[in-house]
């Protein structure tokens, strides 16, 4: 079997991809009889990418002789494979349910590896992450009464951290104003089975000079904290570090020239993840350290001077390029004037954002089961999934070929694993779940594949 890598024409959101992503479409053959092995859609994940990953956000942090902490935010992703990646990394584990608290436990992780940043956490949750002396981050008073309520007088302190709401974020529903943190402190102060290790915010949106306000907020509080005979150690700013899914000229090109001609709805989205952002994650990281604080110091400074960690729980951008997904076109049916919809063995749960009223702005790659000739006219087409549903779109828009694609060629995505291949996934039409296979690659070249459990 002979095949052919075909890019998607018209749109010019060609995804970046990392050497492994590119070596994996490069070995079409492969990919073509993984999935007639395994079923459309398939998911490979590239543990190895996430590895890199820490390195780089790490890299930045040593050189700037910042004390760190990155734990993997798991939620971004189901996987085991990138969970055991990230431990074997030297990161922590971000949990968010004692699911992901259970998982992470059985691939090794110790107490000291996880933080609980969830809001909603039940008291099992708490019972299990009080059991291994995890880091838990306190979301508002009444969890702080949860949590004292469940800790035993005859053992080693509980450690925490206070979640901050910063100014201007009051219509979140996460956190705390800073007045609660101070009352907070006060409780946590008179009660010695807690450790207070620091306050952590989060905020929406990949600013990071938004990130260097909330910064400066956090470090009062820390001050006030020594005060009062605290200990804190850290100043945790969560995660919202950018991914680069395209290249930031075609991102921008596009933007300026989409029309609601682009999309088969008529309607452009009203917002989108910044696919082509001017950034990577470790730039966005080196630009916040370098932020100035009101006192003249630089953040990075600050955190020198004063002996603190900066903890954060990178989500997305420990996963960038860490997944592909690959879906098998069933039929493509012709609507006339060179237009089409190409249906594909799989849904819209397992690799969009258009559930969300929004697109994912990165061009798929046409992978041909064969290379023989093909006739015909250039071909535009939105990508519909194989459900009842009118809404199971994985694209809205308006995507073009040289030649009208053919049933059992692939359409295949890049960089899926933030959210994208399995935040929705579900059994509907009693499908089952897509497999999931994780790719290495070995120092002779060669590409291998082992189950993602």
């Amino acid at each position: 079997m002979t095949s052919h890598i075909i890019p998607v024409t018209g749109t010019e959101l060609s995804p970046i991809l990392s050497p492994l992503a590119a070596d994996i479409l490069t070995a079409s053959v492969s990919l073509l009889r993984w999935v007639e092995e395994y079923g459309s859609p398939l998911h490979l994940v590239l543990p190895p990418e996430l590895n890199a990953n820490v390195e780089a956000l790490r890299r930045v942090l040593d050189d700037r002789e910042v004390a760190h902490a990155i734990y993997y935010g798991s939620k971004v992703n189901k996987s085991s494979g990138l969970m055991q990646a990230a431990l074997g990394a030297g990161a922590g584990i971000d949990v968010s349910s004692v699911y992901e608290l259970r998982d992470a436990v059985k691939l090794g992780a110790q107490g000291s590896d996880i933080v609980a940043t969830g809001p909603a956490k039940t008291a099992q949750f708490h019972d299990e992450l009080v059991r291994i002396g995890a880091l838990i981050c306190v979301d508002s008073p009444e969890e702080l009464t949860d949590i004292s309520m469940r800790l035993p007088n005859d053992r080693v302190k509980q450690p925490v951290l206070l979640r901050l709401q910063p100014k201007g974020h009051e219509k979140s529903r996460f956190g705390m104003a800073a007045d609660k943190v101070r009352a907070c402190l006060s409780r946590v102060a008179a009660d010695d089975r807690f450790r207070f290790d620091g306050i952590h915010f989060h905020l929406s949106g990949y600013r990071w000079q938004d990130r260097a306000v909330a910064f400066e907020e956090a470090v009062k509080l820390v001050e006030e904290a020594r005060a009062i005979g605290l200990s804190p150690k850290m100043i945790d700013i969560g995660g919202g570090l950018p991914v680069q899914y395209v290249a930031e000229a075609a991102w921008e090109e596009h933007l300026q020239r989409q029309s609601a001609d682009d999309f088969r709805t008529g309607n452009v989205p009203a917002s989108f993840y910044p696919y082509g952002g001017p950034q990577s994650a470790a730039a966005w990281l080196a630009c916040f350290l370098g932020a100035p604080l009101s006192s003249g110091q630089t953040i990075d400074d600050y955190l020198r001077r004063h002996e603190l960690t900066l903890a954060m729980e990178p989500g997305r951008s420990l996963v960038d390029q860490a997944a592909i997904s690959a879906f098998r076109i069933t039929r493509v049916k012709d609507l006339g004037n060179g237009n089409g919809v190409i249906f594909v063995e799989g849904s819209s749960f397992s690799a969009c954002e258009t559930w969300f009223a929004s697109e994912f702005m990165v061009d798929p790659i046409l992978l041909r089961q064969n290379d023989r000739a093909r006739a015909g006219e250039p071909f535009r087409a939105y990508i519909a999934g194989h459900s009842c549903l009118d809404e199971d779109v994985l694209s809205n828009r308006w995507l073009g070929f040289p030649q009208v694609p053919e049933a059992g060629d692939l359409l295949v995505w890049a960089n899926t694993g933030g959210y994208q291949m399995d935040l929705l996934e579900n059994e509907f039409h009693r499908h089952p779940m897509p497999k999931r296979l994780c790719v290495t690659k070995s120092a002779a070249g060669d590409l291998s594949i082992y189950p993602d459990n």
